[in-house]
Formats: structure tokens, sequence, C-alpha cells
């Protein structure tokens, strides 16, 4: 069985006093050795280095939210993937709803981004998803499709380990609503249609699949039980050390 991935995203929450608090509190609950799935937390940049240290002697690791396509230059204000290694990350969340809405990052700009992360070491865990009006108007599937064309054109097969993706049902971020397991089960087992037809059904298989529309306590049993959801990309349950362990304790009972 592949191990569930779960991983918080702290979007921009808690500067690195109050990160290194909440990493602190994972790390006596969940000493190494203590968990079988993987964990990933992802501070705002500046609190990376706290957590990081803060998290050591522990099987979580770290991500950042978004990387540049360069490793160095005249970016103001972006990072680059060496200083993501340099500072003890393992992943990168790319192309998040949040990046495309807010900051107009487009399906070839992710792409570029996830080659660059995966071609320096480092794990991509890509976000895909469609808006209300998308869902309503039955596109969900093509917008899906195209978003995830450009990267599977990207990257190869052979990345298929180090290559996430995240479902995003964009309607259902810090809405309150979700979508049903019948509807991220649906669109789950869609998204790995793609990369079978695009590569092949063993790449289909490594690539894990993560629920990214508002997964908490309360629901996470009944998503992480679909065929083809292999984790959850965790907001706002992931800034409570009592939520997200309990999340990490969802995913370590419904293992075998």
């Amino acid at each position: 069985m592949t191990k569930f991935l779960i991983a918080g995203n702290w979007k921009m929450n808690l500067g690195p006093t109050d990160a290194a608090a909440l990493a602190g509190e994972l790390s006596k609950k969940w000493p190494s050795g203590s968990f079988s799935n993987d964990v990933v937390v992802s501070p705002t940049a500046i609190s990376v280095p706290a957590v990081v240290d803060a998290l050591k002697g522990t099987d979580i690791a770290v991500s950042v939210q978004n990387v540049h396509t360069e490793d160095s230059g005249a970016f103001t204000g972006e990072i680059s993937t060496p200083m993501v290694k340099d500072a003890g990350c393992k992943y990168v969340i790319i192309g998040h709803s949040e990046r495309r809405e807010y900051f107009g990052e487009t399906d070839e700009l992710v792409a570029s981004k996830a080659k660059k992360v995966i071609a320096d070491g480092l794990r991509a865990i890509v976000c895909v998803g469609e808006k209300l009006e998308e869902r309503k108007d039955g596109s969900q599937q093509k917008v899906v499709k195209k978003q995830l064309d450009g990267v599977l054109s990207a990257i190869d097969s052979s990345d298929s380990k180090n290559f996430v993706i995240a479902y995003e049902p964009v309607w259902a971020i810090g809405t309150g609503e979700t979508a049903s397991p019948e509807q991220a089960q649906e669109m789950h087992n869609y998204i790995r249609s793609v990369v079978a037809d695009r590569w092949d059904e063993t790449a289909s298989k490594n690539v894990r699949i993560l629920y990214g529309g508002s997964m908490k306590p309360a629901n996470a049993e009944e998503l992480l039980s679909q065929d083809d959801v292999d984790g959850g990309l965790i907001g706002g349950a992931s800034l409570k050390a009592d939520s997200f362990s309990e999340l990490i304790e969802i995913a370590e009972s419904l293992s075998k």
C-alpha cells in the first residue's frame, strides 16, 4: 500500500516564534519512529529555519510554499531551490490555487517550477483544481487536465515518486464546504487516469494524489478511505497541534 502523505500548509500564518512553538508541540508528540506514513509541514519562508530546528529528532519533513525558477538573481522577494535545500526543506508546494488566483501564476509557470524543483532533488506538491463556476458547468475535468498537461510534459515518468498532486476543489477551500468523498474519489481517479495515459500505469500508481479541500478530523477518515486519495494538503486544521496530530492518527489507523 502507498504511504499516506499528510501535509500541512500554514500559508501566511505563524512567524518564527509561533511556528517554532507549534513545531515543538508536534516534535514532543511525534518523535522519530512514531508514525509509518509521511508527514510534512509548510511554514512561511521566514519561519522555515526555526521549524527545521524545532523538528530535529522527528520524521516530519519541511516544505516551502513557493519557489522561483532561477537559482539566484535580481528577483526581489523570491527564494530559490538551492536556498530551500540549504535551509533543510525536502518539499515545495507548487501552483496553489491562491498563487494562481492572487499572483497570476499560469499553467506554464507552474510546469516550469515543478520541473526545476524535481530536477534539483526536491519533491514537488503540484496543486490543481476547479472553481465553483467550473464545477457547476461540468468542466472540472477539462480544467484539471489542462493544469496537469504542462506539468506532465515538463517532467518524466521516472520522476513519479518525487511528484505529488494535490487536488483542490477551489470552491471548498476556506468556505466550510467540502467535496463529498464520492466527488473526491471521482476526481482523484480521473487524475490518475490522466497520468496513466500520459505516462503509464506504474507511474500513475507511484504518484500520490492528495485531497486539498478543507480536510479536517471530522471528515478525514471517510476521505482517506477512498481508493485514490493518498493523503491530504491541510490548511486550517494544520495550524493546531491537536487537530493536525489527529489527522496523522487517522491516517495511521487506516494504514495496512
